[in-house]
């Protein structure tokens, strides 16, 4: 089912700034843009610290009204606010339907999208199991979901969470699409001073990433590995941890840090082996990304998305997570094999289409449709796409 072009979405979300969630909203703007769709993005913070570019036909509203509150009542007149010209926003855009992503974003935009009466579809973007909300905002995602048109969920593992206290036919699975930009194939020199074979893996320097289970894993195999050398992309609060266990390890050396890259395809495409030590997930974009270029992976089989990316053996290798050892002797074992490498690496690609944006942003589309008939969707066939999933 294709919405007609004249539907317009407005997107929302806190900021544009380095993230998953970030990435796959100005993804989904774009891709509407490039097909004539009337496509907004409003985002809470101001747009100084955007991170992710916007096709020029995307609307662009940013509130600017992100802050710091000292006291619970501060926090709750600061949101009141935002409601507010949230609402406002809403209605500037006068979208037929609005797109929300992470938890504290949705509770403000499905309670401005209806004082301002348009259908508001909601996205948690990572296993809220595992990373929960603080309590303020749980409470009130449970009190407000329910008045969602839609809780859109990543996997079937967080669907069942959402279940819990929302209706079935009120929850979507839909995951996240891979697109390769034409960035993906530019041919550009790589500020790094690595040589030899590269262990790559691309996030947030953050507990939740695992990156201390990589290095520890990367040190067990680099005596005997020498040639080999491990790049973590990205930045946060895990950077000086990691850089003194690099040390403590006597690896230093050969683990490089460049912190956040604005094309991180430069450096997958040099990969040899692409590693997310993930402790757990969303749905991991940067997964997906690794495979499309068709590098050879390890992940872990953490709750909630790598093992519905990765099929093990077959396209790539899951290992348990914060297991030193398992992964350890997984990235010896490829490290050995460069005919196995290549021949994960082979089917990897196949990423690509089990996941096209054609396919993904059809399920997406589908759910836009129904919110605009304002109708619910109880009862509704299963599209291919769903069947289709593991």
């Amino acid at each position: 089912m294709k919405v007609p072009t004249s539907a317009r979405v407005a997107l929302v979300i806190s900021s544009l700034e380095a993230g998953g969630a970030e990435r796959v909203i100005s993804t989904m703007a774009n891709h509407w843009a490039e097909r004539g769709r009337d496509v907004c993005v409003i985002t809470i913070e101001s747009a100084d610290r955007d991170f992710y570019q916007l096709d020029p036909r995307v609307r662009r509203t940013a509130l600017g009204a992100a802050g710091h509150s000292d006291s619970i009542r501060e926090a709750v007149a600061n949101n009141v606010r935002r409601i507010g010209r949230l609402r406002a926003a809403i209605r500037d855009a006068d979208p037929d339907a609005v797109i929300s992503f992470l938890t504290s974003t949705n509770v403000l935009a499905i309670i401005a999208g209806g004082l301002a009466r348009v259908p508001v579809i909601v996205s948690e973007r990572v296993d809220p199991t595992q990373e929960p909300a603080p309590r303020f905002w749980s409470r009130l995602r449970r009190m407000v979901y329910p008045r969602a048109h839609a809780v859109v969920v990543q996997t079937p593992e967080v669907r069942a969470w959402a279940e819990a206290f929302l209706p079935s036919e009120r929850v979507r699975a839909i995951p996240n699409p891979v697109r390769l930009p034409p960035e993906a194939f530019r041919d550009e020199p790589a500020a790094d001073t690595l040589r030899g074979h590269r262990v790559v893996a691309i996030g947030r320097l953050h507990r939740q990433k695992g990156f201390d289970t990589l290095v520890r894993a990367f040190a067990k195999c680099h005596a005997k590995e020498p040639e080999w050398s491990l790049t973590l992309v990205g930045e946060g609060e895990e950077r000086p941890h990691l850089e003194a266990l690099a040390a403590d390890l006597g690896v230093a050396a050969a683990v490089e840090m460049p912190g956040r890259v604005q094309n991180p395809f430069i450096v997958l495409r040099r990969a040899d082996l692409f590693v997310l030590s993930s402790r757990y997930e969303g749905f991991p974009n940067v997964l997906l990304e690794a495979m499309a270029v068709g590098t050879a992976v390890i992940a872990t089989d953490c709750r909630s998305g790598p093992a519905r990316i990765v099929r093990h053996g077959v396209d790539g290798v899951l290992v348990p997570p914060d297991d030193v050892d398992a992964m350890a002797d997984a990235m010896a074992t490829l490290m050995h094999d460069d005919q196995r490498r290549r021949a994960l690496g082979a089917r990897a690609v196949e990423v690509t289409e089990r996941f096209s944006m054609d396919r993904v942003m059809s399920e997406w589309e589908r759910l836009v449709a129904q919110a605009t008939r304002s109708q619910t969707d109880a009862g509704a066939p299963e599209t291919e796409f769903q069947r289709q999933q593991p």
